[in-house]
């Protein structure tokens, strides 16, 4: 109702009415990626932060995001893509930790397949790619 009323107010051909509003469908004037939209933005934010040499060096790390080791907070949409991107560009994701819930894998965790879990279950508890932890364990 918020685009309509906008553009009631403003017309069609204000630049703005059609984006006024976020989250909507594609037939409705929404963007094709919106569901991997923020986790994408976490991804891209890392990983060009990674790439600022003299800034990754003060941190006693080197460049780049291969071979780096990440802990994502939560598993919602966000936290999911956010882990499979950073995953698909070669980090390797060791720890996933939920509000009831935490997993780690010094060697990584298999994202999709955690991913399945976690639909089915509704939980990472009992996930066997991992080592789990309840609370502040």
């Amino acid at each position: 109702w918020i685009k309509d009323t906008y553009t009631m107010l403003y017309g069609m051909d204000d630049v703005n009415s059609a984006g006024c509003v976020t989250g909507k469908p594609l037939s409705q004037g929404g963007i094709a990626g919106r569901v991997e939209a923020t986790g994408l933005g976490v991804f891209f934010g890392t990983r060009d932060f990674l790439y600022m040499e003299d800034e990754v060096r003060k941190l006693g790390m080197e460049p780049g995001m291969r071979g780096k080791e990440i802990i994502v907070q939560g598993f919602g949409n966000v936290g999911f893509y956010a882990a499979k991107f950073f995953q698909d560009a070669g980090a390797k994701v060791t720890g996933i930790i939920e509000y009831n819930s935490a997993v780690y894998n010094p060697e990584g965790l298999d994202i999709e397949a955690l991913k399945a879990h976690h639909k089915e279950t509704g939980t990472l508890e009992g996930f066997s790619g991992a080592s789990e932890s309840k609370g502040a364990e």
